[in-house]
C-alpha cells in the first residue's frame, strides 16, 4: 500500500505537500513545458497588486554565496490582466491555484481579496505581508503584530477563501506577529520569505542591485528559515508552510519533521527547473522507506534533547 502525501491547510486540501514558492515559478505557464506540473500540491503564483507594477529599477538580481539576492520589486500586469489572461492558462495546468496577493495600503488587498473570491479557478489566497523590495506596504505590514492583525482580519471578512499569510524573517520575534495572524482568521502561515540584504561591487564601489537592498534566498537561509518554522509550529495551532533555501527532499524533510504541514521550493527552481518534482519524489521514496503511512507523521515529529523545554 502506497503511504499517503494528501494535507490539508485549513479548508484547503492538497494531493502532496510540496508547492512552489510565489516570484520563483512565474505563474506556473513558464514551466509546463520543462516539467509535469499536475504533480505538485498547488503552485503559488507571482504576486499580484491591484494596479500594474513597473517593478524596481536594474539590477535586479546579484548571486551570493549560497544564494541570491533578488529585488524584483513585484513586478505584475495587475490585477484585470491577470484575471482575465493569466489565470484562464494557470487554472488549465492542473494543481489548486494559491494567488499571491500584496498592495500599499490594507484597501487594496481587501479590494483585490474580494476581486479574487468570485474567482472559481482560486483555491485560495498568500497574503504578501513580507516582501523586503518595495518602500510602501510589503514587510511593514508584516513587521507589527498589530498591523498584520488588522491586515488579516481587514482580509479575512471580504473573502471566504482559505488565507494563507506569509511571514517576514525580518523581525526580532516572529511568534507574535503569527499569532496575531492565526487570531485574526489566517488558516495557514508560509515563512519565511527573504532576509533582507545587499552587495557591493568592490571595483566600482556601487550597489550590484538598483535598489541598493533586496532579498537574500537560497540555501544560505535555510537554517534561519528553519529556526522560525520550528518557533511557529509551536506558537500556534494552524498549519505551517515552510520555506527558504529548499534544495533537497532531504531538506523538505526537516522542515516538516520540525513542524511544518507543507512545503514551497523557491531558489531551487532556477537552477533546476524540475527541483520540486524532484522534492516530491524524494519524499515519497523516503516515507515509504521507513514505514511511514502519511507524510503527515513527520510533522512535528522533531525528538528534543531530554530536559528541553
Amino acid at each position: 500500500m502506497q503511504p499517503s502525501l494528501e494535507i490539508r491547510l485549513g479548508k484547503l486540501e492538497l494531493a502532496n505537500p510540496v508547492l512552489v514558492a510565489s516570484g520563483t515559478f512565474g505563474y506556473g505557464v513558464e514551466y509546463s513545458e520543462l516539467l509535469d506540473v499536475s504533480r505538485l500540491g498547488a503552485v503559488i503564483t507571482k504576486t499580484i497588486t491591484l494596479a500594474p507594477r513597473e517593478g524596481n529599477p536594474t539590477p535586479r538580481v546579484a548571486e551570493t554565496a549560497s544564494g541570491m539576492l533578488n529585488s524584483i520589486g513585484l513586478e505584475n500586469p495587475g490585477a484585470e490582466v491577470f484575471i482575465e489572461a493569466v489565470l484562464p492558462a494557470v487554472a488549465e495546468l492542473g494543481p489548486p491555484v494559491i494567488v499571491n496577493i500584496a498592495g500599499d495600503r490594507p484597501e487594496d488587498y481587501v479590494e483585490l481579496a474580494g476581486r479574487l473570491s468570485d474567482e472559481a479557478a482560486v483555491s485560495a489566497l498568500e497574503l504578501n505581508v513580507s516582501c523586503p523590495n518595495v518602500k510602501v506596504g510589503g514587510m511593514a505590514f508584516g513587521a507589527d503584530a498589530a498591523a498584520t492583525g488588522e491586515l488579516v482580519s481587514a482580509v479575512r471578512a471580504a473573502t471566504e477563501k482559505p488565507l494563507v499569510v506569509k511571514l517576514t524573517p525580518n523581525v526580532t520575534d516572529i511568534t507574535p506577529i503569527a499569532r496575531a495572524a492565526e487570531s485574526a482568521g489566517a488558516d495557514a502561515l508560509s515563512l519565511t520569505n527573504t532576509l533582507l540584504g545587499m552587495a557591493v561591487d568592490v571595483e566600482t564601489r556601487r550597489p550590484k542591485l538598483g535598489a541598493v537592498t533586496g532579498g537574500l534566498s537560497g540555501p544560505a537561509i535555510m537554517p534561519v528559515s528553519l529556526r522560525m518554522v520550528w518557533q511557529t509550529a509551536r506558537a500556534v495551532e494552524i498549519p505551517v508552510v515552510g520555506l527558504g533555501g529548499i534544495t533537497t527532499w532531504e531538506d523538505a524533510a526537516v522542515f516538516l519533521i520540525a513542524g511544518a504541514t507543507a512545503v514551497q521550493v523557491g531558489t531551487a527552481n532556477f537552477v533546476d527547473p524540475a527541483a520540486s518534482v524532484k522534492v516530491l519524489e524524494g519524499l515519497a521514496a523516503y516515507i515509504g522507506e521507513h514505514g511511514i503511512g502519511s507524510v503527515g507523521e513527520l510533522t512535528g515529529s522533531l525528538e528534543l534533547p531530554a530536559g528541553y523545554d
